[in-house]
């Protein structure tokens, strides 16, 4: 178990859903509005609220905000290398989509959502069980690391894969938070692609929204603007990792 650094081993048919990031727009949609959905373009910003730029990112850190929803988290992780390009994904209802790659000079910036298609383990101020975990680290959840895990149940996900589940006992990938890179290098969320579990979510914790943001209707607020952006582990008290 990890805690702060200490790790203890214990409809679409067969058609496919492309989206290119430079090209996302608020009007662009999957045919049936499920597998992708475009949100106002919001700027990320670091914890003094400048913009957050590619190169400020450290290489294979967790970089924790929230969007679409106040209350949904994500993170971004700089893996340092090149992602693969046109990922063909499938929902568990058979729906394909289709992970262009990561954005950036070098193509290795990537966000997912931060709750675990599993069972929604997530970030919470107090804990956190779900990460990504360096190439150099070592979990039960994988036989290598460079991988995002919830310690949970010990799910892997590949975020060089379009979060694309590898182990574990979930049976999809991870939701891609669409980013897009502006000539200046700042990083703006803009849309949500994958089979997304906001409304399962929204439904299975409505004590911790009274405990954080006074209510579910806070909680589902969409964000506006911009996004502020903190390392994993100074947003979670403790940091379980397997």
């Amino acid at each position: 178990m990890k805690r702060r650094g200490f790790l203890k081993f214990t409809g679409l048919s067969a058609s496919a859903i492309i989206i290119a990031p430079s090209l996302i727009t608020e009007n662009l949609y999957a045919s049936d509005g499920g597998l992708y959905k475009a949100y106002e373009k919001v700027q990320l910003k670091d914890k003094e609220g400048n913009p957050l730029t590619i190169k400020s990112l450290k290489k294979e850190e967790n970089y924790l905000f929230h969007f679409p929803m106040k209350s949904t988290p994500c993170i971004l992780v700089d893996l340092g290398e090149r992602t693969q390009k046109d990922v063909t994904l499938k929902a568990d209802d058979g729906t394909k989509y289709i992970f262009k790659g990561g954005v950036g000079e070098n193509d290795s910036i990537v966000a997912f959502s931060a709750i675990c298609p599993h069972q929604l383990t997530h970030p919470t101020p107090e804990t956190s069980l779900f990460q990504y975990v360096s190439n150099a680290g070592k979990t039960l959840s994988h036989d290598k690391g460079g991988v995002f895990v919830c310690s949970s149940h010990l799910s892997a996900f590949n975020p060089k894969e379009g979060g694309k589940r590898v182990s574990g006992p979930a049976t999809e990938g991870l939701t891609q938070i669409v980013l897009e890179v502006d000539k200046d290098n700042t990083i703006w969320a803009v849309g949500v692609l994958g089979p997304s579990k906001f409304h399962d979510y929204f439904d299975a914790f409505k004590d911790e929204f009274k405990k954080y943001y006074e209510g579910r209707r806070r909680a589902k607020k969409l964000v506006k603007h911009e996004a502020k952006v903190v390392s994993l582990d100074s947003f979670s008290k403790d940091i379980i990792q397997y």
